[in-house]
């Protein structure tokens, strides 16, 4: 498989890192061999090698900060869409930064590759909580897959297992979808007030330098409104969802909520009624005795409900390079077994 990368930043990082790492049990156990064949981003330029990057030196040009085009055809001049239109790649990985008001440039990258025939994984949460049923049609108009296991929880399955493993409707999702704020309300807990606890998360790399997106609950509203489309059958918008961040919070009401036999926590919820899908995002005050209140530090958690199994809890990291990388490797296994 001939893979295009659009966007070269932590995530494509991580997921050169996991091939390197994973190259010859992808080839024994799967016998999977992708090879990059093209790879554009802003900051660091754009090669074309159709023969393949060598992925040692790809990855070492991003630890050293290196212009691309050293490490074969220069693509200087092509814009994203021009590669994706040259590169002769079966599947175009979208890795570009999520812009949740309008999903751009990410969805014009996906529509452009989709139209093109070419199978797209994306860990871009814009295009798919805005335009994620309209992508996949178009994808099956054109005979291709889109996927985006790493939009939600990272690296942690959670499509797949919807996809491919449980066979039920999924009537209801709630749990903890930013580990950002997850690790911020566990530290106010030790005493921290909510800006020790932020530079800590900051310090640490959990939080960004412009933390709104976290603690806000934006990031949150994103991965919910995927959720609430593309597993329970909803048309939302992120404007049709109640969102409120941590930032309100006081530090006292954090610490004092363990003694009294609770914990709080940034809760996403979405859930089918009769006649619509409903989701919601917020702070809430859980008993301890809630399989969510014992989610600590930057883990995320999601339980599924299902008729008649019941409440499917899965935990797991949901962030880092490596580990999101590892959601679109997932992804490419899956298109991979598809082909097959």
């Amino acid at each position: 498989m001939k893979l295009c990368l659009i966007g070269y930043g932590n995530v494509g990082y991580g997921f050169v890192r996991v091939l390197l790492r994973h190259g010859l049990w992808l080839r024994e156990r799967f016998g999977f061999a992708p090879k990059i064949v093209a790879v554009h981003d802003i900051r660091r330029g754009t090669v074309l090698a159709p023969e393949g990057l060598d992925l040692e030196a790809l990855a070492a040009a991003w630890v050293e900060n290196r212009d691309l085009s050293e490490l074969g055809k220069s693509g200087a001049g092509l814009d994203a869409f021009a590669v994706i239109q040259e590169c002769g790649a079966d599947a175009v990985l979208e890795l570009t930064p999520t812009d949740l008001r309008t999903g751009e440039p990410a969805a014009g990258h996906i529509r452009l590759a989709l139209t093109a025939k070419k199978h797209v994984v994306t860990t871009n949460k814009g295009p798919v909580a805005l335009f994620g049923k309209e992508l996949l049609s178009l994808a099956k108009e054109n005979g291709v897959q889109f996927r985006f296991e790493g939009t939600v929880m990272a690296g942690t399955p959670l499509f797949s297992l919807v996809d491919f493993a449980l066979a039920a409707p999924v009537r209801r999702v709630r749990g903890i979808l930013n580990g950002t704020t997850n690790f911020i309300l566990t530290q106010m807990e030790t005493g921290k007030s909510y800006a020790e606890a932020l530079a800590e998360a900051q310090r640490l790399g959990y939080a960004e330098t412009d933390p709104t997106a976290d603690v806000e609950g934006f990031d949150a509203l994103a991965k919910i409104v995927i959720l609430a489309n593309m597993v329970l059958g909803g048309d939302l918008h992120p404007s049709d969802v109640p969102c409120q961040g941590i930032t309100k919070l006081p530090s006292s009401e954090v610490q004092r909520a363990p003694k009294e036999g609770f914990r709080w926590k940034l809760v996403v919820e979405a859930r089918r009624t009769q006649d619509e899908v409903e989701a919601k995002v917020g702070p809430e005050r859980l008993p301890l005795s809630d399989p969510l209140a014992q989610v600590g530090g930057v883990l995320n958690a999601l339980s599924l409900e299902l008729d008649p199994l019941g409440a499917v809890t899965i935990v797991g990291p949901g962030a880092g390079p490596e580990v999101t990388g590892h959601a679109v490797l997932s992804d490419l296994l899956a298109i991979h077994r598809g082909l097959r």
